[in-house]
């Protein structure tokens, strides 16, 4: 806790919904120089958060999480988004982006897209070095 007061990047990481202070620390102490990812899709592919391409010949296929790069951050952030989505559930406030996933797809694999959602936005911060500001919110209704 010491270290992420004093760290000025783990403290804005720490703004955003389930990271929390431990999941900031373990992304500003396991990532490699982020301005190095071309994009916040390659960071989130570091991370092993992305499907494995299949595609062939203009077809889109998806496979599997690829499970790639660091268990121990992957798992921190599955977990940080599993809790904003109990909250969710729970009738907190919700993104209607997070609404929209829970009414078509299971929690679990809902999970794991809202962590990537959220590595996108914290390579997007650790990058620009800007805070992250709530988006608009709506309440979840009971499916």
């Amino acid at each position: 806790m010491t270290w992420h007061r004093t760290d000025e990047c783990s403290r804005r990481l720490a703004r955003i919904p389930g990271v929390g202070p431990i999941g900031a620390s373990m992304l500003v102490m396991k990532t490699p120089a982020p301005q190095e990812f071309r994009s916040a899709r390659h960071f989130a592919a570091w991370l092993g958060l992305t499907p494995k391409d299949h595609s062939t010949a203009g077809k889109v296929r998806p496979g599997v999480i690829t499970r790639a790069g660091d268990e121990a951050l992957r798992s921190v952030l599955v977990t940080g988004a599993t809790a904003v989505i109990k909250q969710a559930q729970r009738g907190r406030v919700a993104s209607p982006w997070l609404v929209d996933l829970l009414n078509r797809k299971p929690a679990k694999l809902a999970a794991v897209a809202l962590a990537n959602k959220i590595a996108r936005v914290a390579w997007k911060l650790m990058v620009s070095g800007e805070t992250y500001t709530t988006p608009q919110t709506v309440m979840v209704r009971a499916a």
